[in-house]
């Protein structure tokens, strides 16, 4: 495949050949990248071509919960949102706590039109030693409090956790709430109806922003004694964030902490709890407007490391019950790159900044070879975009398996072509709108 005139996030214009599952070539455009016979050529011009996104933090809730998510509809809305990588987290049923749970969920992976990790879990009965054997993309996200899955831990756990990673340089990702902070007088209201008419506001008010605070700066402080390299999850508060960033900054390892930000969390706030019930429940809940758009300038500014979405799909009828009942979680894999894109068309983030924190960032940080960037070797993990073309974000025009979004009505820059190793595994007709999907070419990163 050799794709013509398109602008890269750093504002080259380049023609960027495609060969045998990586870039070949990037070359200025006109500058002899001549096509081969029988060649696929895209015209690019007016358009931009990013890297695939990496997203570190979703839930395909496979084994055990296929109604909410299976790895074929997940990986679809992927590809349909650019994410070319996806990092599956352990709190599935069975739990990824040992080596046969993680060999039943890369079996039930092989569907995956996109790339992925499976990450580790840790619970009372995880089996370390199994589970390491496998092929591993992270340890985690490991819950420092009760979620989905209910598989928070104590503190001792937690650093014996560590120390396990530690030995094996592998990475650890924190789910940080200390619940012995969380409010529970905020749940003794009126916690309204179900769905839309509960009361979601106090899902916040429960689980407060110095509960997420305190134990981040736990984990930060539980990751140095160790030396263990700790990646904080869905990092909620600026506190959470500068906490991160002073520990960075005092870090003399070689994998200083780094932390992630989620869409919900960039472009949600209470303000957004009346309208979304149950459907703006999630760990951690939705913050102020005033720490939400502190979480935003520190994204802006370069404090944050990665924007993952903590793709958390359930059913309508399962989040349409009462505050207390409905699960917590929001799918969003698809709507990533369209919501940091259309930040970058109002002139709120820049390109190359959103490039950074959804592929190149999360890249290094892991170690994922390949991924990340459009040069000469790298996979050919590549979407086209056409910035001045955003459209409306529905629920029903979107492709994994949850028939809904917390993101309803905003607006979304998303991608025209994405490919996986070269391989065409979403396409739109930007004149029609037909949409196509490719082949299963997924595979574990950990793997090469």
């Amino acid at each position: 495949m050799l794709i013509t005139g398109a602008e890269l996030a750093d504002g080259r214009v380049r023609d960027v050949r495609v060969r045998d599952g990586t870039v070949d070539a990037v070359e200025p455009t006109n500058a002899g990248l001549d096509a081969d016979a029988g060649e696929r050529v895209v015209d690019a011009r007016g358009r931009h071509l990013l890297p695939g996104a990496v997203d570190a933090h979703v839930h395909f809730r496979e084994p055990g919960a296929s109604h909410k998510e299976t790895w074929t509809s997940g990986s679809r809305g992927a590809a349909a949102g650019g994410v070319t990588t996806v990092v599956d987290q352990p709190n599935t049923s069975p739990p990824t706590v040992d080596g046969d749970a993680f060999d039943e969920k890369a079996d039930l992976a092989a569907p995956s039109l996109v790339d992925y990790g499976i990450n580790g879990g840790v619970t009372a009965d995880w089996d370390p030693e199994s589970l390491f054997e496998c092929p591993l993309f992270a340890l985690g996200e490991v819950f420092l409090a009760d979620s989905t899955g209910e598989m928070g831990i104590a503190l001792d756990l937690f650093e014996e956790a560590l120390a396990e990673a530690a030995a094996r340089d592998v990475p650890v990702t924190v789910h940080a709430e200390d619940e012995t902070l969380f409010d529970e007088s905020a749940l003794d209201g009126d916690l309204g109806g179900v769905g839309t008419a509960a009361n979601a506001d106090a899902w916040s008010a429960y689980r407060t922003a110095e509960a997420e605070a305190a134990a981040v700066e736990r984990a930060l402080d539980a990751g140095a004694e160790s030396d263990a390299q700790v990646h904080v999850a869905h990092t909620s508060t600026p506190e959470g964030i500068d906490a991160v960033v002073e520990a960075r900054e005092g870090a003399t390892g070689d994998a200083p902490p780094t932390c992630e930000v989620t869409p919900h969390h960039l472009f949600l706030s209470r303000e957004d709890a009346g309208r979304l019930g149950t459907f703006g429940r999630m760990n951690p809940p939705l913050r102020s407007e005033e720490r939400r758009a502190g979480v935003f300038r520190r994204l802006r500014d370069g404090d944050v490391d990665v924007v993952a979405t903590d793709h958390a799909p359930h059913t309508v009828a399962e989040k349409r019950r009462g505050l207390v009942d409905a699960p917590s979680g929001v799918p969003g894999v698809e709507t990533l790159y369209p919501l940091l894109l259309e930040s970058v068309r109002k002139g709120n983030l820049s390109l190359e900044r959103v490039r950074d924190v959804v592929a190149a960032n999360p890249a290094s940080i892991f170690g994922i070879e390949g991924k990340g960037r459009i040069e000469p070797g790298a996979d050919a993990d590549l979407v086209l975009v056409d910035m001045t073309n955003p459209r409306e974000i529905e629920a029903g025009a979107l492709h994994g398996a949850a028939d809904w979004t917390p993101f309803e009505g905003l607006l979304g820059v998303f991608p025209e072509l994405t490919t996986v190793r070269g391989e065409v595994v979403y396409e739109r007709d930007p004149v029609t709108g037909a949409e196509s999907f490719g082949e299963p070419a997924g595979r574990n990163v950990r793997e090469r």
